[in-house]
């Protein structure tokens, strides 16, 4: 019975791929999309929360801006170091369980940040924000990693598309972390964001449980070290690197700078923040479905996006050099350009990642992308601690303007490496395509 069915569903698929862009939905696929967009908004809203009001909150608790950005990278460190083991071993612990047991571990970790504010100041407090930072950030790494692998595992011909749906879901945590956060502070105190937030993550604990799809897998004998011997895998961990080193300065410094130069209140600190969260949650989807329809622009969407990030940050305080005023409409504005062009840039890094993965002979499957998953997280982590740390000791001995300009520097160095490399690797690549069009998938599979 199966033999028979089968080709004619394979042939039955092939026909809808190719008439229909967006086929049907198995409820499977379904179930992972709500679940994923579940994972990305809960993960976003509890790490942006902290931006509008926890610098100003540390600051009077006796922390310095070195040991607030300090506090941020401690979060990024656990998470690199997570992101790689979880990621390997994704398969021995179970992708479902994986991402389960880190929403249950952020959960209790974002509730007893929120009683941090009863511990006393000094030593005591800052110690406090270090252990339980660290733990969270091992939960996050957990519920993420097996969330991007579980989405390519289920969605192999629409990552890009796919990714960038869900990061909606990451945009709207992004927009509503900082201004209700900010909201909530004002009005109730420190404890009442992170105990609801922490009460939301517990109630995603049981919804995931029944929602999540199981999926069973073989290990695989492939290790990070062989994906990082490809020249382009290695420069788009370094444009990764550079994305989240500037989201992660923003976070530890971004806020300070407004109060400070704007007087604004953590409220009006929030709202500012909408404008880097707004135009990516707007953009990824578009950029997901015409990266995922025209792979070949990837990499200069990724070019693209670096230079504009560049000029964002360039703009945003405005760099001294250029002796224009500090002002609040210029400030949004940059914000609005670095928020899209984050979009342009992060979401086809994933799916390009993949496909160099492939090139390199690694077996399509659980494994691989777990692997993918646990190195494009711990590129990510690595820029999130180098950004706080090394984004607030410069703004602590020059100023935010000089350390903006210095992570707009390094995205348009990431910028300017890969667009020379795609120029060098472009006649390869079409000539590859072209070569590959004609054959099908058993005349490939017998020649490798």
């Amino acid at each position: 019975m199966d033999p028979q069915e089968d080709p004619q569903q394979a042939d039955n698929s092939a026909a809808a791929e190719s008439t229909d862009p967006p086929p049907r939905m198995t409820r499977q696929q379904i179930l992972t999309l709500i679940s994923m967009a579940s994972v990305n908004f809960s993960s976003m809203i509890c790490y942006s929360i902290l931006g509008p009001f926890f610098p100003d909150e540390a600051v009077k608790k006796g922390a310095s801006q070195t040991v607030i950005g300090l506090i941020f990278g401690c979060y990024a460190v656990c998470n690199l170091i997570g992101s790689l083991i979880l990621g390997k071993y994704i398969v021995q612990i179970g992708a479902k369980l994986m991402l389960v047991t880190g929403l249950f571990v952020s959960s209790g970790c974002t509730i007893l940040f929120g009683l941090l504010n009863r511990v006393p100041a000094g030593p005591a407090f800052i110690s406090l924000c270090f252990v339980v930072r660290s733990i969270d950030a091992v939960g996050f790494a957990a519920a993420m990693t097996s969330s991007f692998a579980m989405t390519a595992k289920i969605f192999p011909n629409n990552v890009a598309t796919v990714l960038g749906s869900l990061e909606i879901f990451t945009g709207l945590g992004l927009i509503l972390g900082p201004p209700v956060g900010g909201w909530f502070y004002q009005s109730f105190g420190y404890e009442v964001p992170f105990m609801l937030l922490g009460c939301f993550l517990l109630i995603m604990v049981p919804f995931n449980i029944y929602v999540l799809p199981k999926i069973d897998a073989d290990p695989s004998k492939d290790s990070f070290i062989r994906l990082l011997t490809k020249v382009k895998i290695v420069l788009i961990c370094y444009v990764i690197f550079t994305l989240s080193a500037g989201l992660g300065f923003l976070d530890a410094t971004l806020s300070l700078f407004a109060i400070n130069t704007f007087g604004l209140s953590t409220g009006y600190v929030g709202l500012i923040m909408l404008g880097l969260s707004l135009p990516y949650c707007l953009a990824s989807p578009l950029i997901g479905y015409f990266t995922d329809k025209y792979p070949a622009t990837r990499s200069w969407f990724m070019v693209t996006g670096g230079t504009a990030t560049a000029l964002g940050f360039c703009l945003l305080g405005p760099v001294p050099f250029l002796h224009i005023p500090s002002q609040l409409w210029l400030l949004i504005i940059m914000l609005g350009v670095i928020g899209f062009s984050l979009g342009m840039t992060a979401i086809p890094t994933f799916p390009e990642i993949i496909t160099c993965a492939y090139e390199q002979g690694y077996e399509e499957g659980l494994s691989t992308l777990g692997m993918v998953s646990g190195l494009f997280g711990a590129v990510w982590s690595l820029g999130m601690f180098y950004g706080p740390v090394v984004g607030g000791l410069i703004t602590q001995h020059l100023s935010f303007e000089w350390a903006a300009a210095i992570q707009g520097g390094l995205a348009f160095f990431a910028a300017f490496l890969l667009g020379v490399h795609y120029l060098f690797q472009r006649p390869q690549q079409q000539s590859v395509r072209e070569d590959s069009r004609p054959t099908d998938e058993s005349t490939h599979l017998l020649t490798e």
